[in-house]
């Protein structure tokens, strides 16, 4: 021991302690020393993750990137070269392949060496023990770029970086002023050595030896080291890393990508190599500075080929070279962060040049491949030249770090709007960060860890850097405006063709730009060619131009072909009739979209808005016609006039345009006379449109001149009265017409050519002239009167002309003597006098005749008759003295004469004409479209488009000479139709039908009846207008079948999909091409077998196939497009077959499940039918059945169960029996006899640790007694299953019982023999005696038919061994059950047959119970019919020595199945009568039993009552108590809603919703209430009948609210989490007490209804405390979800939109709401009350009766009242006796009184005693009995029974 610690180990203090063993006790706690050091994978897997973890490219340069850290901090200090080597020593013949990284640093110390291998050891944590190389650590001062070199940092890098590369690394250094060459080797091998030996991991050695030894390298692996060594000869100072073993992969990866991956490490170290302006390859000169001198050779060695070597120095195509030298411009900025950090920036801009964009790509990361991840469904937007990468690059004190980059900043990224530079511009950016190191990296140097947040705060400011100096100006303009410079100086996006030549520009007012101008004829932009004389469109001009080219301007002297930004075009505006206008604009701004064929269309356009002709109307009649001869004074008719373009559009004024305001336009009315001495303006006017009027001109009546005349209408402009615009005259109408003289309205007589003589001829001339003294001639129509006094006048002839002659004039009158002559009748004088006399058909015509003698006087002679015959016909006898009226018939008139007696007389012949009746004779109807008249004929079908309305249906009247009739306002009245009620007179006036609305169907037609009645003739015109559809306007879908589909099958229905008018008739004009545009889609569809029909005799398209992608089954919802019009129909997508069961809340089924023996299950076993997607199968009836082991047991014993309609079967809590370890337990079920794949349960059956299966007992087994000695002592245990000691038993429990004699208290019999003891507990079963089913079966009544029902003796029945105290026994004991079938008499030999003609059958019997199921007859089994059989089921069980009795079971057995069927029914009545015996039975004999008891007790429950009275008394009063309290908290004032209520005289009527709930909180209340105003008086009803009930009672004026009618698969979840919990875990921390809205409402009734009501209005609105808490539980929800409105109890409301302020977002005082409140509910006081009184009111009242209210005694159970004994106790009793009292109770099963001395046992405790006794209660079944429970101090003794008690009532 001496020895072995001599060492350090024992210290003063510490106490040793020596130990025989290690498990040996210790005397006191002691410390014991122990070392834990990392793993060596912690070193040399370090760098594994890392690097792997890189983003897609290989991490091997960034591991040498590693090293060159090392190495530039190494030689930071040199004043010459800084040379860093990297040697890929791959010649085989040198030994195994090597890296070797060599610099001229300052090398290390063998302490600094040692400080390198320390893993994680940074230059800032190097003290102590450790010798810093960075001692007083002073940050290097700021250098451009942050350039400094000081990049070896963490301690981490080098060692990572040298094991990802090989397997081991051996430094080798020198520094400066030492003459010692320090050499330090690690390996993998090194490590996993000493781990074997058990040697220090973290130790080694540093070998210090001279420059150039070698001596000590003795493998051949590493034959390349003596010439690296050789090389140390002539250093001062170095450091060489050289890498061995390494990694074939990594080996590959340097040779053949040697050019990729020193690009790489050009691209990290750009700066470094080139300085802080970088590689700049066109600067005429570079600049001398202090990093010129870094040169990082990488030389590669193999063997047989020449050595590769590279100066990264000489690279010209890494990325920051080509960034640098693509650039136009540069654009450089500055930030500082945090205090010391600082972040200088650049952005560089690489032109558009010629043809193509000239930013580089990048071979890691080309733009212009497509990505393969893209999904092809997905529109990628394309960014331009820069494509998907980032903007900014980001450097770390000088070096780049691979992974990090910066996408954009705010001022720098796109704007949403156009800016000043074209969005394309923004893409043609790159730009470097460059940071110090006051940014975190990761050790590895592979990314920033929060570069880009901290850049991206708000308080971040950016200051641009010109010329070297930072300046403050507004960063995103500056950027803005510098990009804007740099694409209009460095772009060449435009090439300019077809010079013309130099010119001078006068229109611009700068001098200095107005020349040189290049003009040119073409140019070349975007793949487009524009040319002069090419018609093109403007953007971003206002106003937008259209016009043709002109030329085109390059601001220089150019002379030919060129490339520029950009330059301006020359236009003409177009049409140019209408714009006479040039424009010069940028060519950016010309629209390159736009293609020539618009344009043209839209000058077109243009051209034909100008006016283009005029349409005189004349209103009020009095139409001028071209070239007309009016009378003089005749007037010209009012004009109305509109002109009109080439649409036939009316217009008042010019097109309006943008470039100029437009134009009125006026119209000139001219008349002009035309005369020989020259033409007369004598009227002229000028009319203007008012807007609402017309351009209209009066009537004219004041031309009355005789002459030639013209009528011109003129459009003239306003203000210049300009006839012509833009060269092109303004429309015109010229009407020409000539004045003649007028009819004649006086004349004079001339000179008369006397004598005059009575029937003398004469001739009277006669001057005519018009009323303004024109002469004039004499009209056709104008017949002279000759009037003389006493004579008439007669004339021949008279002559018409410009001189009137009446000629051949004879005077004829009466003499004043004639009346005394007679004379006979000479002639006959009929008037009228003219030979054609015209009568219109249907009038009555008078003629006057006269008789007249030769004189032409009236004869006198009486009695003459004048006959009139129309031709052959006499029509009328007149007979009269002297004149005669004859009223003739409307026909030809043939004669008029004279009877035979008066021959001399001539008959006068006149000719009647008669003229068609000028009354209405003939209707028809018009349709007028455009300038044409289609004539309706009566009873015509017109097809019109439905829902249109027929215009301009006019009618015209004729009479029966075909001759027009003019409508006026009395025979309009008379003018009916069938189509509408109100008709407009004054058009009817004008001969215009109302407008007839054509149906919206086709399948109606409309009837039009025009009819016309009056006094003389009634019409009618009738025709039928047949409706057609309409332009396609809809789509409508229809599915022919049943809308429910199977997961993964095809639908089994077409759907028809019909396309419609917007009034649903369906287009019959479609063609089959139209399927072409018909689209299907939806959620999750599956398209392959997707077909679409097209179907000619429906003309519908029908599709096929619909099937779903398997996913969630539910409602589908299929959208059909067809062309632009869509229709959306829903499918019931349902789960597939069954194909598996799955068990449901039983998630861990891989694990065995633990269960203790004999104990059930934690939960029951459900299980679900599920589809091969797992979705759950809703098919009912499908058998589910428990397979096990025979080993295993369940309760309920297993049974076939069926699934519910959801699919789900409930095999219910099963308990598990089975011997101790793992078994299983198989679900099987079938579907369409297709086995289901089921789960299979593995159970770990526990021993029961409270079951006790033996006792063990201690005692002194070689004892002897003498008779009369006493027993020993005996050490008794129970013994539980898991073999463990029971130590909570009651010992009261455990008896000890001798086989022979009575006991004589604790001392031996007197009598001298051996005695056998057996010690148990009371409650365990003892030997079998007997074997009995669980329930006694009812007798079983069968016959022999076919019917397998009828056959079947038992269909389930479990049997077990019992004891001779009916306790089952015999869970050990395995064997069989024999059934057979018996005869009660001997003498019958027939006796029936089991199924399968056998005549017993086995069951097997395990752990003390048998199953005995389905056993049936055979068919056509022997048997007596009505004959009584015995069923004897007999064990078998060899391990008992005595045979048990066998169980009997009578049945009868009948030939006949009706006879089976009665006794069947008879025989259960019988088992019923039976039971209700014994019950009786037992009932009398304990009511006997219980006479006795009451009796003997009846002083002490006298006591009782006493006692009882006080306790009442003060139960009384503290309930009154209660009751006054809670009368006065009901009583006391709280907040009401006085909105009155709607009455409930209906049970489907809820209510108003202001009382359908309550809020306690006051502030809660009023900003809800305030939220729900509108809602608040609504009336809330179950159906959507009741709602209408009382919209029709209230007029409509209450609002109602039916819930059948409510979407309920929105309502939210009244059970959701707030928005800012996720998975039960705040989100963030909301403040201001959030809650839902709804949260804070309770429902004094029908809560079910009203959380729908609630859930509907008020959705997931939340109350919180203010406006400020609200705010911010916005901004933050907002973040992962969608927020819901905001209620403040402060008031204020935030909506679901965002939105609050105003006064519509305040909620107003609780007094302006006007009652319009939810009330408050009772205080929780009053409910605290209720449960107090209920309480002490069940307990002292209704506890006493063991039955529930209202419920029928019977007719025994008077006499079980309670019994109650003071100082009563609780006494025990073995298995099988009944618990007593005091005194002998009488046991209702035994029958027998049970002597006091017997104790009970507690297993029959009712569930409420249960839990203080931790016992099972075990109700025998349909047995009274008694049990006992000890109250202090009272003892409630009751018989119950348990199917008509409830035990949960006792107290």
């Amino acid at each position: 021991v001496t020895k072995l610690f001599s060492c350090e180990i024992v210290q003063e203090g510490v106490t040793l302690y020596l130990l025989q063993s290690v498990d040996q006790t210790l005397l006191s706690a002691t410390k014991e020393r122990i070392d834990f050091l990392p793993h060596y994978d912690t070193l040399i897997k370090s760098g594994m993750y890392e690097y792997y973890a890189s983003e897609g490219q290989n991490p091997l340069p960034f591991a040498f990137a590693e090293l060159i850290d090392n190495s530039l901090s190494a030689t930071s200090r040199n004043t010459g070269i800084r040379s860093i080597q990297i040697k890929l020593l791959f010649d085989e013949s040198q030994g195994k392949p090597a890296v070797a990284v060599i610099d001229n640093g300052r090398g290390m110390t063998s302490k600094q060496l040692n400080n390198w291998a320390v893993y994680r050891l940074s230059k800032f944590t190097r003290q102590g023990d450790f010798e810093s190389d960075h001692s007083g650590y002073v940050r290097p001062p700021p250098v451009p770029r942050s350039l400094n070199s000081d990049i070896s940092y963490f301690g981490v890098g080098g060692k990572q970086a040298v094991f990802f590369i090989g397997q081991s690394a051996r430094m080798i250094s020198k520094p400066a002023d030492s003459h010692d060459v320090h050499e330090l080797f690690l390996s993998k091998e090194d490590f996993e050595k000493k781990e074997k030996n058990k040697e220090a991991i973290y130790s080694g050695y540093i070998r210090n030896r001279k420059p150039s030894d070698s001596a000590h390298i003795t493998s051949d692996d590493e034959r390349f080291l003596h010439n690296l060594i050789m090389e140390e000869r002539d250093k001062k100072s170095f450091t060489a890393v050289v890498v061995t073993g390494v990694q074939p992969d990594h080996m590959q990866y340097l040779k053949n990508y040697f050019n990729l991956w020193t690009r790489q490490l050009a691209h990290i170290y750009h700066y470094y190599i080139h300085g802080p302006k970088g590689n700049e390859t066109n600067a005429t000169m570079k600049e001398a500075g202090p990093f010129n001198n870094i040169d990082i050779e990488i030389l590669m060695f193999e063997k047989g080929k020449v050595p590769r070597m590279v100066n990264l120095r000489e690279i010209k195509d890494d990325m920051q070279t080509l960034y640098i030298n693509s650039a136009a411009d540069s654009f450089e900025f500055k930030s500082h962060v945090e205090g010391e950090g600082i972040v200088e920036g650049i952005i560089r801009y690489h032109p558009f040049l010629y043809d193509k964009e000239t930013y580089p790509d990048d071979p890691c990361f080309p733009s212009r491949l497509k990505d393969d991840d893209d999904d092809d469904d997905c529109f990628v937007v394309e960014k331009g030249a820069r494509g998907k990468r980032h903007i900014f690059e980001c450097f770390w004190n000088g070096r780049l770090i691979p992974y990090t980059s910066v996408e954009d900043f705010d001022w720098c990224a796109p704007p949403k709007k156009r800016g000043l530079a074209p969005i394309e511009c923004y893409n043609r950016i790159s730009g470097a960060l460059f940071t110090n190191d006051k940014f975190q990296v990761s050790t590895n140097k592979l990314t920033f860890m929060d570069l880009e947040l901290k850049l991206k705060e708000k308080n971040t400011l950016f200051t641009r850097v010109f010329n070297g100096q930072e300046q403050r100006m507004k960063i995103d303009r500056e950027f803005a405006l510098w990009l804007k410079d740099c694409h209009e100086k460095y772009d060449k996006q435009i090439k300019f063709t077809l010079f013309k030549e130099i010119i001078t520009r006068t229109d611009l007012t700068s001098k200095r730009m107005q020349s040189p101008w290049a003009t040119y004829s073409a140019i070349e932009w975007d793949g487009k060619t524009y040319r002069t004389g090419q018609l093109v469109k403007t953007i971003k001009t206002l106003p937008i131009f259209y016009g043709s080219i002109l030329k085109f301007f390059l601001y220089g002297d150019h002379d030919g072909d060129v490339y520029a930004t950009g330059g301006e075009v020359q236009l003409a505006l177009e049409p140019q009739a209408l714009y006479d206008e040039i424009k010069i604009i940028p060519i950016s701004k010309l629209d390159r979209a736009m293609s020539e064929k618009v344009v043209k269309k839209y000058i077109e356009d243009e051209m034909a808005r100008l006016p283009d002709r005029l349409s005189v109307t004349w209103p009020e009649g009095d139409e001028l016609l071209p070239n007309e001869i009016k009378l003089a004074g005749t007037p010209i008719g009012a004009l109305r006039i509109e002109i009109l373009n080439k649409k036939g559009e009316a217009m008042q004024k010019l097109p309006g345009t943008s470039h100029g305001g437009s134009k009125k336009l006026l119209v000139e009315l001219k008349v002009i006379l035309h005369s020989p001495v020259g033409n007369k303006e004598i009227i002229s006017h000028i009319s203007q449109h008012g807007g609402k009027w017309p351009y209209w001109f009066k009537k004219m009546e004041n031309i009355h001149k005789l002459g030639s005349y013209t009528l011109k209408l003129q459009v003239v402009l306003n203000e210049s009265n300009a006839d012509t615009y833009a060269g092109r005259p303004l429309p015109s109408k010229m009407f020409k017409f000539n004045i003649v003289e007028g009819k004649p309205e006086k004349f004079s007589v001339s000179l008369l050519d006397p004598p005059f003589r009575v029937g003398v001829p004469f001739n009277i001339p006669l001057d005519l002239q018009d009323e303004f003294g024109h002469p004039t001639q004499l009209a056709t129509d104008i017949e002279p009167i000759l009037e003389a006094s006493g004579l008439t006048l007669q004339y021949e002839e008279i002559s018409k002309g410009t001189n009137c002659v009446i000629k051949g004039v004879t005077a004829k009158g009466h003499v004043n003597n004639y009346l005394g002559k007679v004379s006979p009748p000479r002639q006959l004088k009929v008037k009228p006098d003219s030979e054609i006399l015209k009568i219109e058909n249907g009038t009555s015509f008078p003629f006057q005749v006269e008789v007249l003698d030769e004189a032409g006087n009236i004869t006198a002679q009486p009695k003459l008759i004048v006959h009139c015959k129309v031709g052959y016909i006499l029509c009328i006898l007149a007979q009269a003295s002297r004149t005669k009226n004859t009223q003739g018939p409307a026909l030809w008139l043939r004669r008029c004469l004279l009877p035979p007696s008066c021959k001399d007389v001539p008959p006068v012949e006149k000719t009647i004409k008669l003229l068609p009746s000028s009354h209405v004779a003939r209707l028809q109807i018009f349709s007028v479209e455009g300038q044409k008249a289609i004539q309706i004929k009566h009873q015509d079908e017109i097809n019109w488009i439905a829902g249109d309305v027929m215009h301009n249906l006019i009618f015209q009247m004729y009479d029966e000479g075909e001759r027009e009739i003019i409508i006026t306002s009395a025979l309009a009245e008379k003018i009916k139709v069938n189509w509408t009620p109100r008709i407009n007179r004054e058009q009817m006036i004008q001969g215009l039908l109302p407008d007839v609305k054509v149906p919206t169907s086709v399948k109606d037609v409309r009837y039009c009846l025009i009819t016309f009645h009056d006094d003389h003739v009634s019409l009618e015109s009738a025709f039928t207008v047949r409706p057609l559809p309409d332009e396609p306007k809809h789509i409508k879908c229809k599915l022919k079948g049943p809308n429910t589909l199977q997961m993964g099958e095809e639908l089994e229905s077409e759907i028809d999909v019909m396309v419609t008018d917007q009034y649903g008739n369906q287009i019959q004009t479609l063609s089959a091409s139209c399927i072409n545009s018909l689209g299907v889609s939806g959620n999750g569809l599956d398209k392959s077998n997707l077909k679409t029909t097209w179907q000619e005799s429906t003309q519908t398209m029908a599709v096929k196939g619909i099937r779903f992608y398997p996913g969630p089954p539910g409602s589908k919802e299929l959208c059909f497009a067809w062309r632009e019009f869509s229709d959306f129909l829903r499918v019931n997508l349902t789960s597939g077959p069954p194909v598996k069961l799955h068990l449901m809340d039983w998630p861990e089924l891989g694990e065995p499940i633990a269960v203790i023996n004999g104990r059930e299950l934690q939960k029951p076993l459900i299980v679900q039918l599920c589809d091969q997607w797992e979705n759950p199968s809703p098919e009912p009836n499908v058998k589910i059945s428990l397979v096990k082991a025979s080993n295993l047991k369940i309760i309920p014993s297993s049974q076939q169960h069926k699934t519910d309609e959801n699919g789900r079967a409930n095999l219910g809590v099963i308990s598990i029996h089975a011997p101790r370890g793992e078994h299983t337990l198989q679900l099987k079920a079938s579907y369409n006899r297709n086995t289901l794949d089921c789960p299979i349960i593995k159970f770990n059956v526990l021993p029961d640790p409270e079951k006790p299966v033996c006792l063990n007992v201690k005692y002194d087994k070689n004892a002897s007694f003498a008779a009369g000695s006493t027993f020993p002592d005996f050490m008794v245990s129970v013994i539980s299953e898991d073999s463990n000691i029971i130590k909570n038993i009651n010992p009261g429990r455990v008896s000890m019982k001798m086989w022979e004699g009575q006991s004589s208290g604790n001392r031996v019999p007197a009598n001298v023999s051996n005695w056998k003891i057996i010690v148990g507990q009371p409650t365990y079963s003892n030997d079998p005696v007997q074997l009995l089913p669980e329930s006694v079966p009812a007798t079983p009544v069968v016959s022999n038919v076919r019917t397998v029902a009828s056959r079947t003796l038992i269909k389930d029945l479990c049997l077990h061994i019992k004891d001779e105290y009916n306790n089952r026994t015999g869970n050990d004991l395995v064997g069989k059950i024999v059934a057979a079938i018996k005869s009660s008499s001997e003498e019958d030999t027939e006796i029936p047959v089991f199924q399968g003609k056998v005549k017993t059958i086995e069951f097997p019997f395990n752990r003390g119970s048998a199953e005995i199921v389905n056993l049936v007859l055979a068919e056509n089994s022997p048997g007596r019919d009505s004959t009584e059989y015995i069923l004897e089921f007999e064990a078998d069980l060899p391990a008992l020595a005595k045979p048990l009795e066998p169980y009997r079971l009578s049945f009868m057995f009948y030939n006949d199945f009706k006879k089976q069927q009665q006794m069947a029914t008879l025989t259960r009545e019988r088992d019923e009568l039976s039971k209700s015996i014994a019950l009786y039975r037992n009932m009398f004999d304990t009511t006997e039993q219980l006479i006795t008891e009451m009796k003997c007790k009846s002083y002490d429950i006298q006591l009782l009552t006493f006692n009882f009275n006080l306790q009442l008394q003060y139960v009384d009063s503290f309930i009154k108590q209660k009751m006054l309290e809670q009368e006065g908290v009901k009583k006391s004032p709280r907040r009401a809603c006085t909105l009155s209520n709607y009455p409930k005289d209906n049970q489907d009527i809820l209510g108003k919703i202001a009382h359908l709930a309550q809020i306690e909180d006051d502030k809660a209340a009023k900003v809800i209430s305030w939220h729900m105003a509108s809602d608040m008086d609504c009336v809330v009803t179950l159906t959507t009948a009741a709602a209408r009930r009382i919209f029709d009672e209230t007029q409509g004026r209450q609002q109602v609210l039916p819930l059948d009618s409510v979407y309920k698969k929105t309502l939210p979840d009244w059970n959701r989490t707030l928005p800012h919990l996720r998975n039960g875990r705040n989100h963030f921390r909301p403040i201001g007490n959030p809650v839902f809205a709804r949260d804070l409402l309770t429902f004094p009734e029908n809560v079910e209804h009203c959380q729908i009501v609630f859930g509907m209005l008020l959705g997931d609105t939340i109350i919180i405390d203010n406006l400020d808490a609200a705010n911010h539980y916005r901004k933050e929800v907002v973040k992962i979800t969608h927020c819901p409105t905001l209620l403040t109890r402060e008031g204020d409301r935030i909506r679901s939109n965002g939105k609050f302020g105003g006064l519509q977002n305040k909620a107003p005082p609780m007094d302006k709401l006007r009652g319009m409140v939810f009330g408050a509910p009772m205080p929780k006081l009053y409910s605290t009350l209720s449960g107090q009184i209920g309480k002490f009111t069940k307990e002292h009242c209704d506890g006493l009766s063991p039955r529930p209210p209202g419920a029928v005694w019977e007719p025994w159970e008077p006499l079980c009242l309670l019994t109650i004994q003071l100082g009563w106790s609780l006494s025990h009793c073995s298995a099988g006796d009944s618990p007593s009292l005091s005194r002998p109770c009488y046991h209702p099963i035994r029958q027998q009184v049970v002597p006091h001395t017997q104790p009970s046992y507690l297993s029959a405790l009712p569930k409420p005693l249960k839990d203080r006794q931790r016992t099972t209660a075990n109700f025998p079944a349909s047995q009274p009995f008694t049990f006992c429970w000890s109250i202090n101090p009272v003892l409630y003794c009751l018989a119950l029974h348990k199917d008509l008690y409830n035990a949960s009532s006792l107290v």
